[in-house]
C-alpha cells in the first residue's frame, strides 16, 4: 500500500463538474492498493499518517501532526501509484489491486484514519473520473510505501 502525502492550505475533488469533497488546511492522501496489501498496511499507514510531523510548530518548525493542528484530511484513491515504468514509455499497473480487493481496502483505510482522527475523512469517488485541485501548503508532499524498509 502506497501513500502519497500532500499538506495543504485547502484541497478538492470534482466529479463531472459537481464539487463533491473539499477541506480546509489539513492533509490531502493519494492511496494505491496492490494485491498483497492487508490489514497491516491499513494499520501502519493510517498511523503513521495522522502522526507523521509536518505542520509548523510557533518557531516554524515542523513539529505538529494533523492530529496536532486539528487538521483535515481527504483520501482519494489511486492506483496509478504503482505503475511500473521501467519497461517502454507507457506505464503497467500489473501491480495494482483491482476493485474487489482494492474499494475495501480503501475503505477500511478510510475508518482507520477517521477514528483515529476522531473525525470524518473527505473523499473522492472511487473509480470515477476525479479532477483534485489542491494548494500544496510548503509545498510539503511525502511518499510512504507500507512494503519499503
Amino acid at each position: 500500500m502506497r501513500i502519497l502525502i500532500q499538506r495543504v492550505t485547502n484541497a478538492s475533488v470534482t466529479i463531472s463538474g459537481d464539487k463533491v469533497s473539499e477541506i480546509g488546511q489539513g492533509l490531502l492522501v493519494l492511496l494505491g492498493v496492490e494485491n498483497a496489501d492487508n490489514e497491516k498496511d491499513i494499520e501502519y499507514l493510517s498511523q503513521k499518517l495522522v502522526n507523521l510531523r509536518i505542520f509548523d510548530d510557533e518557531n516554524g518548525v515542523m513539529n505538529r501532526s494533523v492530529l496536532d493542528v486539528g487538521g483535515e484530511v481527504m483520501v482519494v484513491s489511486q492506483f496509478t501509484l504503482h505503475a511500473r515504468t521501467h519497461k517502454g514509455n507507457r506505464p503497467s499497473y500489473i501491480d495494482a489491486a483491482k476493485p474487489d480487493v482494492s474499494i475495501p481496502l480503501y475503505e477500511k483505510f478510510c475508518e482507520a484514519v477517521e477514528k483515529l482522527l476522531n473525525k470524518s475523512v473527505k473523499t473522492g469517488q472511487f473509480g470515477a473520473d476525479m479532477q483534485v485541485a489542491l494548494v500544496n501548503d510548503g509545498p510539503v508532499t511525502i511518499w510512504i510505501d507500507s512494503k519499503a524498509p
